[in-house]
């Protein structure tokens, strides 16, 4: 399902979006340079003064957790827990071994930049016309490297990055074919809505995903969340955790109902901050290069990020306003 010419969604992509909580648009974007980009990237860091983190949602480690949480407004590289030995060193060439970069590459580096500020992804964000204000964050190459790419458990955005109400929303491009063997999406299609005729009163008191108005009486209320991802403090010291939040919100994974997202490399994935997906383990020899970034709602009237997601904004770098974009680097900066 292609989109128009500006990049604006049309009224059936629209709907499919609303309906199904996800959305794959074929040949959205040419993938050359930004592929070329992120193997670069993973080809030239130094490993110097590196402290060879492992990308995992469960930090308790000081050194490796501040690494990670002080990671919003820097470009730093996360390696694969099959990719460490015994020792804590690497197994593998660097460039079989990182799982991905993140998560300012839309700020730091000048391809990701131009990318990720296109006027097509503009026209989109407006058609999709749930944001005043979006701001774009949590940037990042996501690499599967061959035979150890980590399979990602089922999840939805929102619990990586709150707002109240909810307001994320991930565009996801494919940089490669993305198949069965080598780890592609998988979704809860509708898992992100409650039927028209639900009327618990739970669901009524929680906090509903921001959308365009309308959408709810056609399609039904969006599901809210079951716990979040944070930290356990303020200042990060403690690492993160999850914690409980409306139980009740989300639907169970079920492999019956799931569908398969395979796709082509150009392929725009647009994904509603409550549907559940997921991707499973690299078990070919072809990697599966993606670039990801996610918007959520900048205007606090409508919107107000939490202090304690994982990922926060810093004074040097603001959360991105992805109408007004920051200044392109002319170089990728650390």
């Amino acid at each position: 399902m292609t989109t128009t010419t500006t990049g604006a969604l049309t009224r059936e992509q629209l709907d499919q979006f609303h309906r199904d909580g996800y959305l794959l648009l074929p040949d959205f974007f040419d993938p050359a340079e930004p592929l070329a980009q992120a193997r670069h990237l993973v080809k030239n860091f130094s490993l110097e003064d590196h402290p060879l983190t492992k990308f995992t949602n469960d930090l308790d480690d000081d050194r490796h957790a501040r690494y990670f949480l002080e990671s919003g407004d820097k470009v730093r590289y996360f390696f694969e827990e099959g990719a460490l030995g015994e020792d804590g060193q690497l197994n593998r060439p660097k460039d079989q071994a990182v799982n991905k970069v993140g998560h300012a590459l839309h700020a730091h580096d000048p391809v990701f930049h131009r990318f990720s500020f296109s006027e097509r992804l503009q026209n989109l964000a407006r058609s999709l016309d749930a944001h005043r204000d979006p701001r774009v964050l949590q940037s990042m190459v996501i690499c599967k490297p061959p035979a150890i790419g980590g399979a990602v458990p089922h999840h939805n955005d929102s619990t990586f990055l709150y707002t109240d109400p909810p307001s994320a929303i991930g565009f996801w491009f494919a940089l490669e074919d993305c198949t069965r063997d080598n780890g592609c999406l998988s979704f809860m299609p509708g898992s992100h809505r409650w039927s028209k005729t639900h009327s618990d009163a739970k669901s009524a008191k929680a906090s509903r995903p921001l959308e365009a108005e309308g959408v709810a009486r056609e399609h039904g209320q969006p599901r809210g969340i079951d716990r979040r991802f944070v930290r356990r403090q303020p200042d990060g010291k403690g690492g993160t955790h999850f914690v409980d939040v409306d139980k009740g919100e989300e639907l169970e994974w079920s492999d019956e109902e799931a569908q398969i997202g395979e796709c082509k490399a150009g392929t725009l994935v647009l994904i509603h901050g409550s549907v559940l997906h997921q991707s499973k383990m690299n078990l070919s020899d072809k990697s599966r290069y993606i670039y990801t970034f996610h918007m959520v709602e900048g205007d606090e009237s409508r919107a107000r990020y939490d202090e304690l997601n994982w990922l926060q904004p810093t004074e040097a770098m603001p959360f991105s306003q992805l109408y007004s974009p920051p200044p392109a680097p002319s170089s990728v900066q650390a």
